[in-house]
């Protein structure tokens, strides 16, 4: 008897979602796609908030940044749960190889005069400056609007947390196996001078009710503070042979180019979008503006606590950055349909 083994292929009979073949056409959609479009709750609310009646449980007012459609924008990394554990997984086993590398080669020990205390005096207390900046992004989870963005925010809360436990263990590598360095680092964040402006930066952003505005203004924080700590400090420290920092920076370094990615793909759906923006061009442009100034005046006595440990040009650096800033916003213009790109660490 003989076989003859013949294949057939099955037509599904749907090939997706009614409300993603309404959006897309009758196609096939990505995993992306049916696990983030049209996904925000809407209508059938049960209450309005106790301590906001003036607002829906879910509402789009809730900042003056306005998308007609929230699904004009889309995460351009296409993060969904799986890709997005699976990155995060890589980036932190990197991480922890590094980690493991300068613990058996006591290279954070080795590190040249003034590095050390660096590291310690200020890298290290920026654990709870991630810390607030997680709280700040899970704040933009809930109350932001939109699918594609409280996903990209959701994900970006977890990377806040696990920034700051990178900074953790770089302070307990660095203290000889010990918690010592952590307890300081956190007196030092309540009490040292130089990081009080900075201190006082993120929490006053935990009052801002705006999670459109205080977006902008942690994202224009962070150009500041990475492109400090993560890209001036890592070329320095290669050209004073402080090779340990070089090589704990380049992972922040690398995570900020990839955060970048959302909150730029973000930046431009608001200014492109056909109704709103305009409002939305101006308002980025202004609240850039106005976060910049306050920012600097956060972190620059942080730059000037930084040259005079290793005396690395930070305070230049610092103010080259914000003008790089500053004259993407004037490139941009309110009325254009781009919106300012952040010089990435």
């Amino acid at each position: 008897m003989q076989y003859e083994l013949r294949t057939q292929v099955i037509e599904p009979q749907r090939k997706t979602f009614t409300h993603l073949v309404k959006r897309y056409g009758d196609r096939p959609a990505s995993r992306y796609e049916e696990g983030t479009i049209d996904v925000q709750a809407k209508e059938n609310f049960h209450y309005r908030p106790l301590w906001d009646p003036q607002h829906e449980l879910y509402d789009e007012t809730l900042s003056a940044f306005r998308l007609t459609d929230p699904y004009s924008f889309t995460d351009p990394r296409q993060y969904y749960y799986a890709p997005y554990v699976s990155s995060r997984a890589a980036m932190a086993e990197a991480m922890a190889a590094t980690l493991d590398y300068l613990d058996s080669r006591d290279l954070l020990s080795r590190l040249p005069e003034g590095w050390a205390t660096l590291v310690g005096e200020l890298l290290v207390p920026l654990r709870h400056y991630e810390s607030g900046a997680q709280m700040v992004c899970s704040d933009v989870t809930r109350f932001g609007f939109g699918t594609t963005i409280t996903q990209c925010a959701g994900y970006a809360a977890f990377d806040r947390i696990g920034n700051a436990q990178s900074l953790s263990r770089l302070g307990i590598a660095l203290g000889g196996g010990t918690a010592e360095l952590l307890t300081q680092a956190k007196t030092r964040w309540v009490e040292d001078a130089p990081l009080q402006g900075l201190r006082r930066f993120v929490e006053e952003l935990f009052l801002e009710k705006d999670w459109g505005r205080a977006l902008v203004r942690l994202d224009v924080t962070d150009r500041l503070v990475y492109a400090l700590f993560h890209g001036h400090l890592d070329d320095a420290a290669i050209e004073s042979g402080a090779g340990a920092y070089s090589l704990v920076a380049q992972h922040f370094a690398t995570w900020f180019k990839d955060q970048r990615k959302w909150l730029d793909g973000l930046y431009k759906a608001w200014a492109a979008d056909p109704a709103t923006g305009s409002a939305n061009a101006a308002l980025l442009a202004s609240t850039t503006t106005e976060a910049l100034e306050e920012a600097l005046r956060a972190v620059r006595p942080v730059a000037l606590r930084v040259d005079e440990l290793v005396a690395s040009g930070a305070v230049a650096a610092l103010e080259a950055t914000a003008d790089g800033i500053r004259e993407a916003v004037r490139a941009a213009g309110p009325d254009t349909a781009t919106a300012p790109t952040a010089p990435t660490a």
